[in-house]
């Protein structure tokens, strides 16, 4: 009797079990989204500037441009099957990027006539033929023919990953559109294209070309639009959430959702993945336990720590000669007279989501969590020479954080080593920055959170510090030659308490001065190390 009842329950719970794996979706963070089988927002709802119906209507060719794994490729596929669900239109998404690091037009314009044949296929539509073996015609051969085949229906191609295509290989592809483009109609050629990728239309063509910017009669211009695809909104975080809690009851609180728009500012892939991990690692995914922020910042911690291949693809693309020097000034909060938006460097920082510019703050990382990535990753090589935390002083009797001790013994580590590891950094103008960050990586990983907040011009880096319950606030400043001391130290007294009030009212408060004054330099180091506990309640620690 015992055996049969234990016989219907394992039965019953691995019934449970299939149950659950059939009907519940997830949140999705590699490839595209489907509807059946991910929690989504309609990516449409997130184009700027778009008039879909108008590019078919009128057979106009457009560029749609975003960051990675923001939802380009779910909205070209969803679109493309509402398109042939109509019966007006044979609508095919291509992908382009196997074509990557190609720059000879005799590999690259192949493939893409290959990659065509391919989706199509993949797809279920008409497969066109070329008729051509030369590479310099292939593409508008095979594009001709294709709109042949499918006649009397219109043909519509969405080309995705144009920008790995790179010097006369995205020439070539260019030019090739823009010869069927003036023949373009049902049965000749396809009435519309996008041009899909990280950047604009034109600034393909100005890498193309050694960064020369395309001349505005460039024959290159077929495109009428370019078409931003935004990040989530706070609005829409909570919207992505309450399906999960539509389909298992699971619910998240307030908290939880304010800390994951706060860490992501609606990056749709660090949104997903903050849900997916809280939701099936950190609670079991079978869990209905409601998502508390301490299960959000467990998430974050994974994430950050596996850094995953998106996270590592910015890491990768922030190597970029023109970028490298945009992040450093972010970083350090320095203000660099040689860039404006139209920079090079900045555009493309932009583009790739890495920057962002708001009228209040000015140029900044993204989001906080791209914030992290990129200083631990520029630093990294001194968190790693960093001798363990037990070389120092930093904890009270008790286990919890002695931030005094601790940044009186970052003095020390600063007396002895600054000038050795300065002269080994790639980073000069942010090294005091990244010091400091590497030293408190090293000590307070084992269990402690440390939130950066950096801004082109702001002339300082904001740090705010949690271990073990304990909370304070720091702030970097950097006292140059174009300053005095007295309006350095008044500037950061008045920004660390504003910086307080937002985010940690009642903090103690830490404001750290790194004199980098040519004079300075050469005095003794018992006259540059100080520390002064003030009227004000905030410990200024000269350095």
């Amino acid at each position: 009797m015992v055996y049969t009842l234990n016989l219907i329950k394992n039965c019953f719970v691995s019934l449970r079990e299939i149950h659950w794996q059939k009907i519940m979706k997830s949140f999705n963070t590699t490839g595209p989204c489907r509807p059946d089988e991910h929690y989504m927002l309609p990516p449409e709802e997130r184009l700027v500037g778009a008039n879909l119906s108008r590019y078919l209507d009128e057979r106009l060719y457009w560029v749609l441009y975003a960051p990675r794994q923001t939802g380009k490729t779910t909205f070209l596929i969803n679109w493309m099957h509402e398109l042939n669900a109509t019966s007006k239109y044979v609508a095919c998404y291509v992908s382009v990027e196997i074509t990557q690091g190609m720059t000879d037009v005799e590999r690259a314009i192949p493939l893409i006539r290959e990659s065509i044949r391919k989706y199509a296929g993949d797809f279920s539509l008409s497969v066109p033929q070329a008729d051509t073996a030369d590479p310099g015609f292939m593409l508008s051969n095979i594009m001709g023919n294709w709109a042949k085949l499918v006649a009397p229906k219109p043909l519509i191609v969405f080309f995705d990953e144009v920008d790995v295509l790179t010097g006369d290989a995205l020439i070539s592809f260019l030019r090739q559109l823009r010869g069927g483009f003036a023949s373009r109609g049902v049965g000749k050629f396809p009435i519309s294209v996008a041009i899909v990728g990280m950047r604009d239309l034109k600034d393909y063509i100005t890498q193309s070309k050694d960064g020369v910017a395309p001349n505005p009669g460039s024959p290159f211009n077929i495109k009428k639009d370019s078409i931003l695809l935004k990040n989530f909104s706070e609005e829409d975080v909570t919207r992505l959430f309450a399906q999960r809690t539509a389909e298992t009851g699971q619910r998240i609180t307030q908290e939880a959702l304010d800390y994951v728009w706060e860490q992501s500012q609606g990056q749709p892939w660090i949104v997903n993945n903050l849900f997916d991990r809280a939701t099936t690692r950190v609670l079991d995914y079978r869990s209905t336990e409601t998502v508390e922020l301490k299960h959000i910042v467990e998430a974050r911690r994974q994430m950050i720590e596996a850094r995953e291949t998106h996270l590592d693809s910015l890491v990768y693309r922030m190597q970029d000669a023109a970028v490298k020097p945009v992040v450093e000034t972010v970083i350090s909060g320095e203000t660099n007279m040689d860039l404006n938006l139209d920079s090079p460097g900045v555009q493309q920082a932009m583009d790739l989501g890495l920057l962002t510019f708001d009228a209040n703050k000015g140029l900044s990382i993204s989001n906080p969590i791209y914030t992290e990535i990129l200083t631990r990753v520029v630093n990294s090589s001194m968190q790693i020479m960093m001798p363990p935390p037990s070389n120092f002083k930093w904890q009270k009797p008790d286990g919890s954080l002695d931030m005094d001790s601790l940044l009186q013994e970052f003095q020390q580590f600063w007396r002895d080593n600054s000038e050795l590891w300065e002269a080994k950094s790639d980073y000069t103008e942010a090294f005091p920055h990244l010091l400091l960050l590497a030293f408190l990586q090293r000590i307070l990983n084992g269990g402690g959170r440390i939130d950066r907040e950096v801004a082109a011009g702001s002339g300082k880096m904001d740090l705010y510090v949690e271990y073990h319950g304990y909370k304070c606030i720091m702030e970097i400043k950097v006292l140059r030659d174009s300053k005095s001391y007295e309006r350095v130290l008044e500037e950061g007294l008045q920004q660390i308490k504003r910086y307080q009030d937002r985010k940690a009212p009642g903090a103690p408060l830490y404001l750290l001065i790194f004199d980098r004054r040519s004079e300075s330099k050469k005095a003794a180091w018992e006259e540059r190390i100080k520390w002064d506990e003030n009227e004000e309640r905030v410990t200024v620690v000269g350095l």
